[in-house]
């Protein structure tokens, strides 16, 4: 399972919405947190397209799930330092355009024949990806 599958697929258990992957935003990672067990602590903010609106949230993982307009959410006091950033980042993206703050994905080969990964970086302009070296 990769990254925004498990984004999808969490996204719908946790609220009831469907979903379709489209980037990579950002990671925060942590260490020797207490209660990590000396262990990195990974939140990853995947940017996805909603496929269906009605929210029919998990009673067990929310205490409450709302659609929230984006200028409201940067505007909001209320909140965690984490989802304040990640608003601007958005309504920086929505305003300016996506392609300066995804990261995208693309499915490479992976060494073991048959076999791919996923590998989520900055696009790459096109008359980039067919470079063999320096002219």
């Amino acid at each position: 399972m990769y990254v925004g599958d498990t984004a999808v697929r969490e996204v719908f258990e946790e609220t009831g919405i469907k979903s379709e992957f489209r980037s990579l935003l950002s990671i925060r990672q942590q260490h020797t947190n207490p209660g990590a067990f000396g262990k990195s602590d990974m939140y990853i903010i995947c940017r996805l397209k909603p496929c269906s609106f009605t929210i029919n949230f998990c009673q067990h993982e929310c205490l409450r799930c709302e659609w929230m307009d984006l200028s409201d959410l940067v505007k909001t006091e209320n909140t965690t330092p984490i989802t304040s950033r990640v608003a601007k980042l958005l309504l920086y993206g929505y305003r300016e355009g996506f392609d300066k703050i995804d990261l995208t994905m693309e499915e490479l080969p992976a060494v073991y024949t048959g076999l791919f990964y996923k590998l989520y970086h900055k696009e790459l302009p096109e008359n980039y990806k067919i470079v063999t070296g320096m002219d």
